[in-house]
């Protein structure tokens, strides 16, 4: 072996156990009894308070990069993603300046990130409107599925989709299966809403409501029914549409659905007015609906939790005056996704293996990584070395995110990543970056 991690708590997808984790060539070859002797030139034992994870997958960050490297960029994200456990991230075709919506904007992305990473990287590509004949080309090229927006995405090189023009890529990625993730928030509700107003809010969460995000996945669920097309529902924020997920399910629709820390961690009763660093779309709703999420996720009716990591340069936040208005709508958590959400899950009674299951496994199901996302022979040598009942408190300058404004920033949270290890090797981030690049399908 190159490398035997020992540990009395190794969490895999039928729960805890203490194990002997062997690796070879990357790639994980064995696992044994605790005490199992192996020729390995390197043994690790973890700390009685260390539990072994296998690297989170977080399929929905914003880098940014190129065009918009100021908000943050490939090398201070996948720094980000190390220090946070996560071992693999998928980039949103936005807010990178092309968007990647045609193969040589994803050829760019490529060149942009090969030698930045420290942990690997796949690609979303988009669908916009005028853009079906570049679908399947990006697929050939390996993007792992199409993010599409129903209304303004907030930036105007990536336009949302109207309902024929929606229809229309759902047509054409069934024709070679295809997976559609959408923002769901329906444009004419939102139109009809009230405005935001400054500081207030309950008047930004009042423009973004509820039968905003509930009319737009009912609208999806039918063209999913009609096309037979895989979709995807991103970052969930409204309760009211689990029924409707599950009915879509027990239909045959193809279907499944995200949440993220940040809808599981804060309420609209808590955010004061003028904290602009809360802001994304749609919006954190109230703490009953937070529960329903939590009991979504325990029904399995939600089946992953990833970042939606959206971050800007600290003046587009608008903290000066605290405009929900005019600040731009994102939330920085990529390194904190594990333990926000493990804070607020242990509260619950979740286990350490729901917590993999929703921000490794299932992630990996998703896009198709099927060597991403546990501890199995076979698998990536990805690990995340973390002390679950540890905490810490949240000071955003000590972030590895380019900007640091986040709402995490002094909140206390438990559960510290100790060492995340990529293919068999610790990553350090003090050093040149190792991770590779991805693409659907390959093993």
């Amino acid at each position: 072996m190159d490398l035997v991690i020992r540990a009395r708590r190794v969490v895999r997808a039928g729960g805890e156990q203490p194990a002997a984790v062997g690796v070879r060539d990357g790639r994980i070859v064995a696992i044994s009894p605790y005490d199992a002797e192996f020729d390995a030139a390197t043994e690790l034992r973890l700390g009685d308070d260390e539990v072994l994870l296998p690297g989170l997958v977080d399929s929905h960050v914003h880098v940014n990069d190129p065009g918009r490297t100021d908000w943050e960029g490939f090398t201070s994200a996948t720094k980000a993603a190390a220090a946070g456990g996560v071992t693999t991230i998928v980039d949103m075709p936005l807010n990178s300046i092309p968007p990647t919506c045609d193969v040589p904007a994803l050829t760019l992305k490529r060149k942009t990130a090969e030698t930045q990473s420290y942990v690997d990287v796949g690609f979303w590509g988009g669908a916009i409107p005028g853009n079906v004949p570049d679908l399947r080309p990006l697929h050939d090229a390996g993007v792992f599925g199409y993010k599409c927006f129903l209304l303004h995405s907030g930036v105007d090189e990536f336009p949302p989709l109207d309902a024929d023009q929606l229809a229309a890529a759902m047509r054409e990625l069934s024709t070679f299966d295809g997976l559609l993730i959408v923002h769901a928030e329906d444009a004419h509700r939102i139109d009809e809403a009230t405005e935001p107003n400054g500081a207030s809010y309950e008047a930004f969460l009042n423009s973004r409501p509820r039968a905003a995000e509930n009319e737009a996945v009912a609208q999806v669920i039918e063209l999913a029914r009609e096309t037979g097309c895989r979709v995807h529902i991103l970052h969930v924020s409204s309760a009211d549409i689990l029924p409707l997920l599950t009915q879509a399910r027990n239909d045959g629709v193809r279907i499944t659905a995200e949440t993220c820390p940040h809808y599981l961690s804060f309420t609209a009763e808590d955010i004061p007015d003028g904290a602009t660093q809360y802001k994304c779309c749609p919006p954190i709703r109230e703490a009953a609906n937070r529960e329903l999420l939590w009991e979504g996720l325990r029904a399995g009716t939600i089946d992953q939790v990833v970042s939606d990591h959206s971050p800007s340069t600290i003046d587009l936040k608008h903290l000066d005056t605290g405009d929900f208005g005019t600040a731009w709508g994102g939330i920085a958590s990529l390194q904190l996704g594990l333990p926000a959400v493990w804070t607020e899950a242990r509260r619950r009674g979740f286990t350490l293996a729901d917590v993999v299951r929703w921000m490794a496994a299932a992630p990996a199901a998703q896009t198709g990584l099927t060597t991403k996302g546990g501890i199995e022979v076979g698998y990536d040598a990805d690990f995340c070395v973390l002390a679950p009942d540890e905490t810490f408190t949240v000071d955003a300058h000590q972030l590895e995110h380019k900007n640091a404004i986040t709402p995490y920033d002094g909140r206390t949270l438990t559960g510290v990543v100790r060492s995340t290890w990529l293919r068999g090797a610790s990553i350090d981030i003090d050093v040149d970056p190792r991770g590779r690049l991805l693409t659907r399908g390959e093993r």
